[in-house]
């Protein structure tokens, strides 16, 4: 281990190292200046992306460390500073909810630090076993979140499944791991991916179903369809701002590990793999937006809104070229922000520690509060894919990528899917302007959850607008 190859290390080392000062540090904060623990974890993460930012690969560039299990590129550092912008949000959003649901712990926190650890890992891995921690450190963190009020039934039930069905689908993606590291006979992803090439493969059966096992686990973890049943149970008994942690930052994790084994390591089978991602994205898209339309709770229509843009996210994957994993990665970073802009306004009209989890909870919004329910009709016409929108521009590189990989009924059934899915959006579009409030409560929110809202919701439209600068960000990350 040189000098150097720490240095490539240097922001997973500062993260790792500020969520055990964290965790420690809480235990001498009293409750009343528990505010301290968020304020040392929102400067790890501006201290992580400046460290990072300074570090940035160029465009092509690719250094590894540690026996080529760690891996630096432009993708990577990409990734990780949206990451902590993710993270960073969450965080303001979830302090609101936390301190009025009394539970506003350092636990969450050093939880949530572990957790981008992991997705860290898995952003920079060179191997399948380094791939494999940073999957495990995320998901054990995510499984803790899930439960974090000990007191509630629904959130003991949510963690109970998230953690038996995520340790089948570990087990099922650790198996795959297994048959190809059989087939080839190595766990370093530029060594399977020049392997394929070459030829130098033992057994093809077994790499057959080694691939099988593969797709099948990142399916799960991503709540694709039909591996999606544990995701609408997650979000309905986490804790709100839990809900909105784990439905933007661990899909930038995912992102990579799908990217990192079918990209980098198992691209010489692009066309086995790429017909059961299509199959799968089809299954997602339709399943995802019907099942939604028929939601009366807030947190479970966004669940299914996420098993269909999990379908979209396929679509770019299965292209198989430097244009469609862009393509996915715009559409996975649009849809983090959308995502926890649309908790955040939830998390908004909540009371009293209550959660305004129900879609009659919007009623009226738009007379309680204009500007908030201006911010959440961006919100929503960009996860509908209106056009001028980012939404618009994220499901339009996707599905331009799927054509060019020639699967022209997939993207004509993802425009279909779009339209129905755009449906429930709206309707909740009309409860704001068309319905009368059911209560006269005011709204109440910090100063910085209230501005971190406002630019999140501007930047619906401003990404939108000007959606060409995120996009080549995206394009230069894959060296185009």
């Amino acid at each position: 281990m040189s000098l150097n190859e720490l240095h490539l290390a240097l922001p997973e080392i500062l993260i790792a190292t500020m969520a055990c000062v964290v965790l420690i540090a809480d235990l001498f904060v009293t409750e009343q200046r528990r505010g301290l623990t968020h304020t040392l974890a929102i400067l790890t993460l501006v201290f992580a992306a400046i460290v990072t930012m300074r570090l940035m690969m160029a465009p092509g560039e690719v250094a590894t460390a540690f026996a080529e299990t760690f891996v630096r590129d432009r993708f990577s550092d990409v990734l990780k500073l949206f990451a902590y912008l993710t993270l960073a949000m969450a965080f303001v959003y979830a302090k609101h909810f936390l301190r009025s649901a009394g539970l506003f712990k350092g636990e969450f926190y050093a939880l949530s630090l572990f957790a981008l650890l992991g997705v860290m890992i898995m952003i920079s891995a060179g191997s399948m076993l380094t791939l494999y921690l940073g999957l495990e450190l995320l998901a054990l963190s995510s499984y803790s979140l899930v439960a974090l009020d000990r007191d509630s039934e629904l959130g003991s039930e949510a963690g109970m499944k998230y953690f038996v069905l995520g340790s089948l689908a570990s087990g099922i993606l650790l198996y795959g791991i297994s048959l190809i590291y059989g087939a080839t006979g190595s766990l370093q992803l530029s060594t399977i991916a020049t392997a394929l090439i070459s030829g130098g493969v033992s057994d093809s059966l077994m790499l057959s179903f080694g691939l099988a096992f593969v797709v099948v686990g990142i399916s799960f973890k991503l709540g694709a369809v039909p591996f999606h049943m544990w995701l609408p149970d997650v979000y309905q008994g986490a804790p709100a701002g839990v809900t909105l942690l784990i439905s933007s930052l661990p899909k930038l994790g995912y992102l990579a590990l799908a990217i990192r084994l079918l990209a980098d390591g198992l691209g010489g089978l692009h066309a086995d793999w790429k017909m059961m991602l299509a199959v799968i994205a089809a299954a997602s898209m339709v399943l995802g937006n019907v099942v939604a339309i028929a939601q009366s709770n807030f947190k479970r229509m966004l669940a299914y809104s996420t098993i269909s843009h999990v379908g979209f996210i396929l679509l770019g994957i299965l292209a198989g070229s430097a244009a469609g994993y862009a393509a996915a990665m715009f559409y996975t970073i649009v849809y983090a922000l959308m995502s926890s802009g649309a908790f955040a306004v939830m998390i908004l009209l909540s009371r009293d520690g209550v959660e305004a989890e129900n879609i009659d909870d919007f009623k009226g919004l738009g007379r309680r509060s204009p500007w908030y329910a201006l911010m959440m009709l961006m919100i929503m016409f960009s996860l509908a894919g209106v056009p001028v929108f980012v939404g618009f521009f994220a499901k339009w590189q996707v599905i331009a990528a799927a054509i060019d990989a020639g699967f022209m009924w997939l993207s004509i059934l993802a425009v279909l899917t779009a339209v129905i899915g755009a449906f429930y959006y709206l309707r909740i579009v009309k409860l704001m302007y068309f319905d009368e409030p059911e209560t006269a409560a005011p709204i109440q929110a910090p100063i910085d959850f209230r501005a971190v809202l406002t630019v999140n919701g501007l930047a619906m439209l401003g990404l939108g607008v000007f959606s060409g600068g995120l996009i080549g960000v995206c394009v230069n990350a894959f060296g185009g």
